[in-house]
């Protein structure tokens, strides 16, 4: 199985979406996009701000982990704007920005670089004390995806929400490529 393979394009496909969904809301609402940061589904829920820097660190998470390296400074960094986006929202060109280094930092991997066995070991410690012993296969399938996933459909959800007209093509406009020619409705 190469981790690299299955986890490196899903990350920057998706948050390639999420930059341009961020693009939309300032296009289509040029006087109040910015608002659109401290938004919530529900009370409970960090904003639109945390889950894109979410989005992000859980990218870099598994990048970090598999590789097994120390998150770096920025990483945490990361972490923390997130943790207080709710106070401190920062702006679209800051979360354009934290999009674009992830991006980066995705781009840069070797083709391999992922690429550990299966069957590795993964003790994957949350903040509230909680450890999870998982394979690496495991991480990959059970918790990197869908914590990803998570915060990407969240800050969908947030955008169309406050206004965003965003619909099914935004979420899966990385498919369009794989279209059988003459099967597209209108074509």
């Amino acid at each position: 199985m190469s981790f690299t393979r299955l986890l490196v394009p899903t990350y920057i496909q998706m948050l390639g979406r999420l930059s341009a969904w961020l693009e939309k809301a300032q296009a289509q609402r040029p006087d109040d996009a910015e608002a659109l940061l401290s938004a919530r589904l529900a009370p409970d829920m960090f904003p639109l701000a945390t889950q894109i820097r979410f989005a992000c660190r859980q990218a870099q998470e598994a990048v970090f982990r598999l590789k097994g390296e120390a998150f770096p400074e920025s990483s945490n960094i990361l972490l923390e704007e997130g943790r207080n986006a709710g106070d401190h929202p920062g702006s679209i060109a800051d979360a354009q920005a934290r999009i674009a280094e992830t991006i980066d930092l995705l781009n840069a991997l070797s083709a391999t670089a992922l690429d550990i066995e299966p069957e590795t070991a993964i003790a994957h410690a949350l903040p509230a004390g909680i450890t999870f012993d998982l394979t690496t296969e495991q991480f990959a399938r059970d918790w990197a995806l869908p914590q990803f996933y998570f915060h990407v459909m969240t800050a969908y959800a947030i955008l169309r929400a406050g206004g965003t007209e965003l619909g099914k093509t935004d979420y899966v406009a990385h498919m369009l490529p794989y279209v059988r020619p003459g099967t597209m409705p209108g074509a």
